[in-house]
């Protein structure tokens, strides 16, 4: 077929059966290995915005993908771009985000010969193959239908996580036939989903039912079945443990128990339950045994909702479904709701495992978790995405956020440092109306702090709040505890005012207390864009 001007590239291709599919926003740098992309960008109606590093696209992406509810798409270039996007994917692959990194790759005859051309990797598809889903090469128009459906369903209809395309150089900007580029516009076929046997609800309603003191586990999975997950609760008078990735179903409930099971007084109350349904939950040591004692709870009345055949398979259970968490919640709370429930003190059981909960943290955790209440009832259903850092180790022990799927951060599963600037601009670009903390410490901000300006330019509603205690603090505790010496753990911040002014972001600094915290954001409430404030650890 010969190339003319109004014949579309298979890049430009590409892009319209990303906007087929539902996608409104690309976060990428562009290259010369990518321009076809950008070419088929121009006037497609999908927003683009630009990074100043390909990890700091895939964190964005990321973001963008766990308030949006939709995958997340970055563009970057060919070898160390996408090398660059290993870190985030590997985040989402812990986490199960559904991000898609499309990149490109060198033409065709040069693959693995190790000539020395640009960006050349030995072989770039199994590099990420490693981490992702799915790693796929598009080597003709023909391709991209399978390729996109493929992706697609992978994000879509499963467990979530990273996926990448890549296109050779020679193949982005051959031309797409007119016949295959109205396939590739065309709607996407729906994904399928397996039907979980109608017998396996009827066995979970009623030991539901019979159980007098049944708990519920809540894991990022089901962030937003609240509802249901409340009326079955209320229903069995059952208290709801939430992991970090929950926080914010059920806000000030009763029976909402958003404290994590490393704590003894939660690890008892799932101990002494004689039915528990965990969905959505893959109990990973960073959210169910992060001190390392080894007595994960694992009652022989345990009832698993989740979506990935798999990760049932990794945990013992009693009652094993393979579905979507809202699917199946949909049709196995009205079997149990329909009859009487034996639970009780549900409420009571709750009320003695916090304040046992809170007693177990100590002075220094309180007073941070005091700080995240007082960032969340300044900016009611605010989103808070957090990076490694003191205060957000404190809130994934303990803390009660008020917007479903509000609070996350990359302090548990992977546990990537940098990712909060980032995820918050992903974040805010997909609730332009929702305030958004980015809660990071000095030494992770130096992971990604050029974003800052990504955020400037995009002038999102975002207040960074840096707890700088100069250098990794938590680290230095750590070693200091097992008697290491402390070595490299005082990396020198930037001074933060001046970071600021330099970034064009309305600041202030203040000592560390919540008093100070209420007049900073007092001081800078109704500032346009972003802004940030400094909270100085002695």
């Amino acid at each position: 077929m010969t190339q003319t001007p109004d014949t579309p590239t298979i890049g430009q291709a590409l892009v319209a059966g990303l906007k087929a599919r539902g996608v409104d926003t690309v976060f990428g740098i562009p290259g010369v290995h990518t321009i076809e992309l950008y070419r088929g960008l121009a006037g497609s109606g999908i927003r683009h915005i630009t990074p100043r590093h390909e990890a700091g696209a895939a964190f964005m992406a990321d973001g963008y993908a766990r308030v949006s509810g939709k995958p997340g798409v970055a563009f970057v270039i060919t070898g160390p771009g996408v090398a660059n996007t290993l870190t985030p994917m590997g985040q989402a692959r812990a986490d199960s985000v559904p991000i898609l990194v499309v990149s490109g790759v060198n033409a065709r005859p040069t693959l693995g010969l190790g000539m020395g051309h640009l960006h050349e990797l030995p072989d770039q598809r199994a590099m990420v193959a490693s981490v992702a889903l799915s790693a796929t090469r598009i080597e003709a128009a023909s391709d991209l239908v399978p390729t996109l459906d493929q992706a697609f369903d992978l994000l879509e209809h499963g467990r979530g996580g990273p996926v990448h395309i890549e296109v050779p150089t020679d193949v982005m900007p051959a031309p797409c036939p007119a016949d295959l580029l109205t396939a590739v516009r065309a709607a996407p076929r729906p994904g399928l989903n397996r039907a979980p046997d109608t017998a396996q609800f009827e066995q979970a309603a009623q030991m539901l039912r019979q159980a007098r003191a049944p708990i519920i586990l809540v894991g990022g999975g089901a962030r937003y079945c609240g509802d249901l997950i409340a009326q079955l609760a209320n229903h069995i008078s059952a208290p709801v443990m939430q992991t970090a990735n929950a926080r914010g179903m059920m806000h000030g409930h009763p029976l909402a128990l958003p404290a994590s099971p490393c704590l003894d007084s939660v690890r008892a109350l799932i101990h002494s339950a004689d039915v528990v349904l965990a969905v959505g939950t893959e109990f990973g040591p960073t959210e169910y045994d992060m001190y390392a004692k080894g007595d994960l709870p694992a009652p022989p009345g345990m009832i698993r909702i989740d979506i990935d055949a798999d990760q049932l398979a990794r945990h013992p259970a009693a009652l094993k479904i393979c579905a979507d968490a809202h699917a199946a919640l949909s049709q196995l709370v009205p079997q149990v709701c329909n009859g009487t429930a034996q639970g009780q003190d549900g409420a009571t059981r709750v009320a003695t495992a916090l304040a046992d909960g809170w007693a177990e943290l100590t002075p220094v955790m309180q007073d941070q978790v005091r700080m995240l209440e007082a960032m969340r009832d300044a900016a009611p259903n605010s989103l808070i995405v957090g990076d490694s850092t003191q205060p957000i180790y404190a809130g994934n022990i303990w803390y009660d956020h008020d917007r479903p799927g509000g609070w996350f951060n990359a302090a548990t599963g992977f546990g990537a440092l940098g990712f909060g600037v980032p995820a918050a601009i992903g974040a805010a670009i997909a609730a332009p109306d929702a305030h958004v903390y980015c809660l990071t410490g000095d030494g992770g901000l130096q992971f990604s702090l050029a974003e800052l300006m990504t955020a400037f330019d995009a002038q999102l509603n975002i207040t960074f709040v840096v707890w700088n205690n100069h250098g990794f603090q938590e680290i230095a505790d750590s070693m200091q505890a097992v008697g290491v010496p402390v070595l490299g753990c005082t990396p020198t911040p930037p001074r933060m005012a001046e970071l600021a002014a330099a970034c064009q972001l309305p600041f202030a600094s203040i000592p560390y207390s919540v008093a100070a915290l209420h007049m900073a954001m007092d001081k800078l409430r109704g500032t346009t864009g972003p802004r940030m404030i400094e909270i100085c650890i002695s």
